[in-house]
């Protein structure tokens, strides 16, 4: 590539601070509604699928806390960390639990999602607010969930 194009592709690519964090806002918005469809659509246009904001919380932790199992899937599908944590270490599945979104706990657990990650982890997150039948599930007690085995 030539100097001039490729100053010409740096002056083309960069973006009003406004316009990226009107963008940024979007795709969380995204995530948070479970709008699987277009968020995904973005993704496949080149949107990082472990994109995170300023607390370090990534578009699968918005989608798990928010409900979105089919978010979710979607992301961890496309490559996104089931595993990873925001800036304060909490992981996506301690988020669900606590939430008490028995569907994406389901889904992050059959994604390999670590219950023993985090602070606190979702583990502890299930005994702290009696979430029984959740800490089963993570232990691998019920519905034939057992780490490692089938």
């Amino acid at each position: 590539m030539s100097e001039v194009s490729l100053r010409e592709r740096t002056d083309s690519d960069r973006r009003d601070p406004a316009e990226t964090a009107a963008l940024g806002t979007m795709l969380f918005d995204l995530a948070r509604t479970g709008d699987t469809a277009e968020l995904m659509g973005l993704v496949a246009r080149g949107i990082p699928v472990d994109l995170r904001d300023a607390a370090g919380n990534s578009l699968l932790m918005m989608a798990a806390y928010h409900g979105h199992a089919a978010t979710v899937s979607a992301l961890a599908t496309r490559g996104a960390d089931v595993d990873r944590t925001n800036d304060l270490g909490q992981t996506p599945l301690a988020g669900a639990v606590f939430k008490g979104h028995d569907e994406v706990v389901a889904t992050l657990v059959a994604l390999g999602a670590s219950a023993y990650l985090g602070t606190p982890s979702a583990v502890a997150t299930a005994v702290a607010f009696g979430r029984t039948e959740l800490e089963l599930l993570l232990r691998g007690i019920r519905d034939g969930f057992t780490r490692g085995k089938e």
